[in-house]
């Protein structure tokens, strides 16, 4: 680091997103990413009216995406803020609601920008140990006088919550701020959307990189009460009011026109997962239940990294995180049954070389 850097960020230990290498072709199994391409209507609307019009800033209200995005998941267009990804929503959310004096709990084991973005806005944060087999109890987060973040499904588990888990959560910590973070709902988990109408303190973050195939155009959204979305919106009109594009504006809508693609290629991938994790589960590994669109797998008396390198080094990438609670896993995007036939290919390799 420079000796420019601000004191305050000289402990700072950054998310470290997963790789993308470019020596050769790899079949990408590491950053759920979905393995189908945006719908039809999509490469459609990213027309070259609108490429003509980049020269002019983007509606940073995102008024029709937002009226759009009300209509689809039936709640009022003000109960539904946009950003650049859900990471956004994350970070703002730590400015809006967290400091000093207000701390956030979240799991040992989740998505990694959670402790992060509690680093990089100096807020305490309570960090609870999942249980034996690697699952949210709920009633630790219970009356818990904090606000609480909670991937549902947990990520890298793939193991959700129920609906009624959640309500407890919500229901019990009525000063508080309970986020819900809902990258992989679409492949299996339950939404937490049924309880906006009843509970004003439920935020529901959703992100079109994962059952929407738009990872690379980043764009998220979040709906909660009014009263949070404006909240939100204070943030984000003090930092970058033009953070989501024209082009990713157009592609979101239709999107969401397009329900019926993605919904078929959500049952698509659950189908390959349940068909992946049999065949894991037939070569010795362990794998957790997950109802998203990864696995979480282990093989007894094999290392996480040596399962890593061998499939790296067979041309396909997975995700090792290490860490003393998850050093013996790998987590393994799901992606068509082809590239999970190479997978477990390269993997029966390696079991005859041992």
């Amino acid at each position: 680091m420079s000796r420019f850097l601000s004191g305050r960020f000289a402990a700072l230990e950054p998310y470290t997103p997963g790789e993308q290498p470019q020596d050769r072709t790899y079949i990408k199994l590491n950053t759920n990413e979905s393995p189908y391409p945006p719908a039809p209507r999509v490469l459609e609307a990213v027309d070259r009216e609108q490429v003509a019009m980049l020269h002019l800033y983007p509606d940073p209200t995102c008024r029709r995406l937002r009226e759009k995005l009300a209509e689809t998941y039936g709640v009022g267009v003000e109960n539904v803020f946009v950003t650049n990804g859900s990471d956004d929503i994350l970070n703002m959310s730590f400015m809006a609601f967290c400091d000093k004096e207000h701390g956030i709990a979240f799991p040992d084991i989740t998505y990694g920008f959670y402790s992060v973005y509690g680093q990089l806005h100096g807020v305490p944060c309570r960090v609870i140990p999942l249980t034996e087999d690697y699952r949210i109890r709920a009633s630790d987060y219970e009356c818990i006088g904090m606000h609480v973040v909670l991937a549902n499904p947990n990520a890298p588990t793939g193991i959700p919550l129920s609906l009624g888990e959640i309500e407890g959560i919500v229901r019990s910590n009525p000063d508080h701020v309970v986020m819900i973070d809902e990258a992989y709902v679409d492949f299996g988990g339950t939404s937490a959307l049924p309880l906006l109408r009843q509970y004003k303190n439920l935020l529901v973050i959703r992100t079109f990189s994962k059952s929407r195939s738009m990872a690379g155009a980043r764009l998220g959204f979040a709906m909660g009460d009014s009263a949070l979305i404006q909240d939100l919106e204070r943030i984000k009109y003090s930092m970058n009011p033009y953070d989501v594009n024209r082009l990713t504006q157009v592609a979101g809508i239709a999107s969401l026109e397009s329900d019926a693609y993605y919904k078929a290629n959500a049952e698509t991938i659950i189908k390959v997962r349940e068909y992946t994790k049999k065949a894991l589960e037939n070569r010795g590994f362990i794998v957790l239940p997950s109802k998203a669109n990864f696995l979480f797998a282990k093989k007894p008396g094999v290392s996480g990294e040596e399962i890593y390198q061998h499939l790296r080094d067979g041309g396909v990438l997975v995700r090792w995180f290490g860490g003393a609670r998850v050093w013996e896993f790998v987590r393994i995007t799901i992606g068509t049954k082809a590239q999970m036939d190479t997978l477990l290919s390269v993997l029966d390799k390696l079991r005859s070389e041992r």
